[in-house]
């Protein structure tokens, strides 16, 4: 497909247009520069003939899939694609967090060779870490967390399955927090998840905690990662992910 705009999309796939008769369509995230997500509007202007959306992403969020479903479209997604990729970034995110890199780095360049961090710096070894989301990519992280060694901590919707033993699972979520040096969140963005990690549960991180964010960015509350940044409270929020702040 070569629109070059959303309208010109849409008039494509008016019947006659050259889409039409067009049964599946791969969408890659590129696509969005050009003609926006495939919400509704989108999805109720396809022709008749779409029968298989194929995303090229672990997250479905770009796509509207309620709209999808009454049209009666498949749509489907890449889930485990980018599980390692995405886990050893949120690795390098705690290390480097940890570790203050970004701050000798500049301290670096700017010509200071013995930058006073020592007191804001730590070893991963026998911190915890709480993954919020124990997925493809939770679990892949906790693998590789798992090696320094760190203890693992959990909250999913429920208890994994599929979770190696070191994993333990935490039922109710505040009390994971309290017992986190570092958060990891692995949730995917849905309309219950925007701003799941928000000022109660920042607050109930033991002051001076690292949020890592390498999932999409609505679902952490903005203002609130913010106010807690500024008053010390998380001493470092990084984040790696499609969409990572609402207005930065």
């Amino acid at each position: 497909m070569d629109s070059p705009d959303r309208p010109s999309f849409l008039e494509a796939c008016r019947p006659g247009g050259k889409y039409d008769g067009v049964i599946g369509i791969y969408r890659e995230n590129e696509s969005a520069a050009k003609i926006g997500r495939f919400d509704k509007q989108i999805i109720d202007g396809l022709p008749q003939s779409v029968k298989w959306i194929a995303h090229n992403g672990a997250g479905y969020d770009p796509v509207d899939v309620h709209a999808c479903k009454a049209r009666g479209i498949y749509l489907s997604n890449t889930p485990g694609a980018v599980d390692d990729a995405t886990a050893t970034t949120a690795l390098y995110l705690i290390i480097a967090t940890m570790r203050q890199f970004s701050l000798a780095e500049h301290s670096l360049r700017e010509l200071k060779w013995k930058p006073e961090v020592k007191a804001r710096t730590h070893d991963l070894t026998g911190k915890t870490l709480a993954i919020l989301g124990l997925g493809g990519i939770g679990k892949r992280l906790a693998e590789l967390a798992h090696a320094f060694p760190m203890r693992i901590i959990y909250h999913n919707r429920s208890r994994a399955g599929d979770a190696p033993d070191y994993c333990e699972y935490f039922v109710d979520v505040e009390e994971m927090l309290r017992q986190a040096d570092v958060l990891s969140v692995h949730v995917p963005l849905r309309k219950e998840t925007e701003g799941l990690v928000g000022e109660k549960w920042i607050r109930t991180l033991k002051p001076g905690a690292i949020i890592v964010n390498t999932a999409r960015g609505k679902v952490i509350d903005e203002e609130a990662m913010i106010r807690a940044l500024e008053d010390g409270h998380v001493s470092g929020f990084f984040y790696a992910a499609q969409s990572a702040l609402e207005s930065r």
